[in-house]
């Protein structure tokens, strides 16, 4: 396994900035330095048919969401509502702007992506609670929004695939609403970092151990949520794994996540749900958002877009 020289550039780029761990500065800062992180990282972004601004009730608020179209079909669109990464502590709409714009552009899908609450501000299970009253409120709302409440599919990178996964958990569970896919790009899933690549990749960028256990510590209220199903999916009992949607688990080599990924399809295997893997050996986490400098972005976004049409419409 070699690391990718794209992704050797991002490496470099980060020392050459001389950019602070996140968990040196304060949250804000934090947020601010990923978000800034765009001009450097992501390509420009991609000029789509129509984007929107709209909002869903929500336990804590009005839940802020984007909607991206990029198709002239009649009727009804496929949508995808993504959840995006950043710990639950950093990203949101704006951080993520790009890979939407792309995801709707190469799949053909209403993509809407979800703005749920961070940490630390709103400890777990706030964003768990977000996201599945948002997937809830678009199915019902299909109608307005343009898009298909059948084909409805589910996604999102690193803490947003976590959502991801267990918001499905949560809609198997009650029968409502009915997810048709999931993609889960690099998903954290279980928080208490026992995987091997955690020992392996310990001082692995752009997410060391150091800057895990910071999000980790923001995201939850006490030691015992480690365990938590909702915060860490891997360690739900085997049933909940059992009639989950098709799923596809993107991962990355370079990336401490990258056991825990495989273990969640393995674990989902195991109770019958069909798993996809699209492995990329010499990649970092993160690099969906790294399209600037990291070429493999444009077969991860291929590989989503293709699941996507197979499994998804």
């Amino acid at each position: 396994m070699t690391l990718d020289a794209d992704a050797q550039k991002v490496l470099d780029l980060i020392v050459e900035l001389k950019r602070p761990p996140f968990e040196t500065v304060p949250v804000e800062e934090a947020r601010e330095a990923y978000r800034n992180s765009r001009e450097a990282l992501q390509p420009p972004p991609r000029p789509i048919s129509e984007t929107r601004d709209v909002e869903a009730p929500g336990p804590g608020g009005p839940i802020p969401m984007r909607l991206y179209r990029n198709s002239i079909a009649a009727g009804p669109l496929p949508v995808l509502v993504y959840f995006h990464g950043g710990g639950w502590v950093i990203g949101d709409l704006e951080s993520h702007d790009g890979i939407c714009r792309e995801m709707a552009h190469r799949s053909r899908f209403m993509v809407i992506a979800v703005d749920y609450r961070l940490a630390p501000e709103h400890k777990f299970p706030a964003a768990v609670d977000d996201a599945f009253a948002a997937v809830k409120w678009i199915s019902r709302n299909a109608g307005q929004l343009g898009i298909d409440a059948s084909r409805l599919s589910i996604g999102g990178d690193s803490a947003g695939g976590t959502l991801a996964v267990v918001v499905a958990m949560m809609a198997k569970e009650i029968g409502a609403p009915v997810i048709k896919s999931q993609v889960l790009v690099y998903p954290v899933t279980d928080l208490t970092m026992s995987k091997p690549s955690h020992q392996r990749l310990a001082k692995q960028a752009p997410i060391p151990q150091a800057t895990l256990k910071w999000f980790y510590e923001c995201y939850l209220a006490n030691e015992q949520q480690r365990t938590d199903w909702k915060a860490s999916p891997l360690l739900a009992e085997p049933e909940r794994f059992k009639g989950l949607p098709p799923t596809l688990i993107l991962t990355a080599g370079y990336d401490p996540l990258g056991d825990e990924g495989l273990a969640l399809g393995e674990a989902m295997q195991a109770a019958g749900t069909k798993v996809e893997n699209a492995r990329f050996e010499g990649q970092i986490h993160g690099f969906l958002t790294m399209g600037r400098l990291i070429g493999q972005t444009d077969a991860a976004h291929d590989a989503i877009a293709t699941f996507l049409k197979k499994k998804g419409r």
